[in-house]
């Protein structure tokens, strides 16, 4: 049977009495700690698990297989934090940071998988990556439950959903983006196309392997009082489900880019070559300098955040130059196109219910639906963008280049959105700056 047939059977209606009763029980041994809000967003939980499980096959075993993880650690501690430094499981598997650390593993290791069996043409290899994705996938939900429980160890108004900071939110982009790609990489039978995706993916571990190692930001934090309030459990993850989406239709964009059998001709490649290396060799100079001059460690981040822009436009003009050039080993095309424009319309969806919540958190928390705070505007900005880009394919009938760049330039959007508004402009969400 196909891992996406909506028929039900005995093991859906199991699953299903599953969820049922895990909720049964989270409702009887907290219902006493939540408000109505809450218990709203327990039911629509149980609910969601329930359709993700009816919807897609995997999420069956996916979601009760991180459940036995987070329990296993639970047990572990015996209600003791310190023990995540003595118990051998805890400290090397089960903690929260210990399973962030083997994510991150993982999906650098089918990153390469990736790549070997595309070029390898692999269908073996191929699989062994997806089984990869789908284990760096159970160990980042297995550390997000974790470490929630984590947070409750060190005190009961320390405890809170891990979407709080950076360092949490990077881990959700990494979950959800990997769950999407492999539910289109199922639905399309295109394994192939975790090349292109999981770079994205290994981009945002490095910044986790960064940010825990030169920041200590692993280390659990009470919530500032701007976000302590039930609007983030919803807010965030609707917002991450469209970042992720984002992320997948920019990737396969350059996919599209490189697979597409319009070729360029060769003074142009070399051009774009010249370009591509001299742009990154003049980002490289500022980014040195200006290093080198900055005193803040907070100033030497933003200088770095702000060279990344520099070496990803040296990067778009080498995928340029190799326009054409791989057709015959990526896959095709009008594939690419199908995936990206069916991610961006789920990305839409989420965005804009994300986008809505955050109004009503903010009419909740300062009085007024917008503000036009810069990460407000921003996020309009963002909204606007796939907004016309899904006006222009549905209704003006646009298909191939000009939508797969719009796509790629549609990423540095939305990561300034993300990062760069809080780094470099003062606003009511400047809590959330590194």
């Amino acid at each position: 049977m196909n891992a996406l047939t909506p028929a039900r059977n005995w093991a859906d209606y199991g699953y299903a009495a599953l969820i049922v009763l895990a909720g049964c029980l989270t409702w009887q041994l907290y219902h006493g700690y939540l408000d109505y809000y809450e218990q709203g967003i327990l039911l629509g939980s149980a609910a969601g698990l329930i359709w993700l499980g009816w919807f897609w096959k995997p999420m069956r075993w996916y979601f009760p297989l991180t459940a036995l993880l987070a329990l296993a650690a639970i047990g572990l501690y015996q209600g003791e934090l310190a023990r995540g430094q003595s118990a051998f499981w805890l400290k090397y598997i089960l903690s929260s940071q210990s399973a962030v650390m083997w994510m991150c593993v993982l999906f650098f290791l089918a990153m390469f998988v990736y790549w070997l069996g595309l070029f390898k043409r692999s269908a073996t290899a191929l699989r062994v990556a997806t089984g990869l994705t789908w284990a760096a996938a159970v160990m980042a939900m297995t550390s997000k439950l974790v470490r929630w429980y984590e947070s409750y160890l060190i005190g009961a108004d320390i405890g809170h959903i891990p979407v709080s900071n950076l360092y949490e939110v990077f881990i959700l982009f990494c979950l959800i983006t990997a769950l999407m790609y492999l539910y289109y990489e199922a639905k399309f039978q295109a394994r192939s196309m975790g090349a292109f995706v999981l770079p994205i993916i290994c981009a945002a571990v490095a910044f986790i392997i960064w940010y825990t190692f030169d920041r200590q930001a692993h280390e659990i934090q009470p919530l500032i009082p701007a976000l302590q309030s039930w609007w983030m459990k919803i807010h965030v993850p609707a917002n991450f489900v469209g970042y992720g989406a984002f992320a997948i239709a920019a990737m396969l964009g350059i996919a599209w880019l490189l697979a597409s059998p319009k070729a360029i001709q060769p003074a142009t490649r070399k051009g774009l070559l010249v370009g591509s290396l001299a742009v990154f060799a003049l980002t490289l100079l500022a980014h040195l300098n200006a290093a080198s001059l900055a005193s803040d460690p907070n100033n030497l981040t933003g200088v770095g955040f702000a060279a990344k822009f520099g070496y990803s436009i040296a990067g778009l003009l080498l995928v340029a130059a190799n326009r054409g050039r791989l057709q015959h080993v990526f896959p095709k095309p009008d594939m690419l196109e199908e995936v990206s424009y069916q991610a961006i319309a789920v990305g839409f969806l989420f965005f804009t219910i994300a986008t809505v919540l955050g109004a009503m958190w903010a009419a909740d928390a300062w009085g007024g639906y917008w503000s036009w705070d810069p990460k407000e505007t921003w996020a309009l900005i963002v909204w606007l963008n796939y907004a016309t880009w899904l006006h222009i394919r549905l209704v003006k009938g646009w298909r191939g280049e000009v939508l797969a760049w719009w796509s790629v330039v549609g990423l540095f959007i939305t990561t300034f959105a993300f990062i760069g508004v809080n780094m470099f402009l003062s606003g009511l969400h400047s809590y959330g700056g590194l």
